[in-house]
């Protein structure tokens, strides 16, 4: 794996790249870096070209000026023209979370770049009132306590009870690496989701295959939340994990690689 650096906006983009073949992007979540997506490098790095960055003010990237959902996107999109020779549909992102927001914005913007996408435990959906009180009260918690207080409360939760009795090294060192986090960072990334608009229409609008992967336990985006914009797909992949909640990359990081994998044969 080869580790990058490039500058934007003044500011320092992070990012590795693994692998040889057709270009995919792999951009990770709220409290996370790109190291989240460990099980998915190892095995795609085989079959594929891997992009993974840290995204803004996650590990060691930098916060850009604009830290809007919006701005990441471009920010990502950088990344893509750096690393590929001509910019046209050459790259499939996959989104966790957060980076699924991210991806929307992209495919929104610039479809074509991408010659498909996927969502990891994300949502077209725009955060209805009760989801934004919600991160406005976690908004609250962080500048008060600061982002590591935050984040050893916040991260176990987004595990299941199935796969977190036999895994809590696991679950304790990802805490720990939240110690890496500033809690202008968690904040910004915040703001950004509370900001973001409803962005199904990309659905409708995007005629290459979209991957959903979807935790049955997931409550942070809700199995009933993901089912609702199913049908809005023209051509869509969608995987249950019924063993997951929020992190199905490492609760059933196998199922997720074979999703992948069989997306991403069929989509490039």
């Amino acid at each position: 794996m080869t580790e990058k650096k490039i500058s934007y906006q003044s500011s320092s983009i992070f990012y590795r790249v693994a692998g040889n073949g057709n270009t995919v992007v792999l951009l990770h979540g709220f409290g996370e870096d790109g190291d989240i997506w460990v099980n998915q490098i190892e095995f795609l790095k085989n079959h594929y070209r891997l992009i993974v960055p840290d995204l803004p003010g996650s590990g060691k990237s930098e916060l850009i000026a604009d830290m809007s959902i919006e701005a990441m996107a471009e920010w990502v999109k950088e990344i893509i023209i750096h690393e590929l020779s001509s910019p046209t549909g050459q790259v499939c992102v996959i989104g966790h979370s957060m980076g699924g927001y991210i991806s929307l914005a992209l495919a929104e913007k610039y479809p074509q770049l991408l010659n498909a996408f996927g969502l990891v435990h994300s949502s077209a959906f725009a955060d209805d009132d009760a989801k934004k009180a919600a991160r406005q009260k976690s908004i609250e918690f962080i500048k008060a306590n600061g982002s590591y207080e935050f984040l050893k409360t916040a991260i176990p939760g987004l595990f299941g009870e199935i796969w977190s009795p036999a895994h809590q090294q696991e679950i304790n060192a990802l805490v720990q690496k939240g110690r890496q986090f500033s809690a202008d960072a968690l904040v910004k990334y915040y703001q950004a989701m509370i900001a973001r608009p409803e962005r199904t229409a990309v659905f409708k609008n995007f005629s290459n295959p979209i991957l959903f992967i979807i935790g049955e336990h997931d409550k942070a985006v809700p199995l009933e939340q993901s089912m609702k914009q199913t049908p809005l797909l023209n051509l869509a992949y969608i995987h249950i994990l019924r063993n997951s909640a929020h992190m199905g990359m490492w609760e059933e990081a196998g199922k997720v690689n074979e999703a992948l994998l069989n997306f991403l044969i069929a989509a490039t």
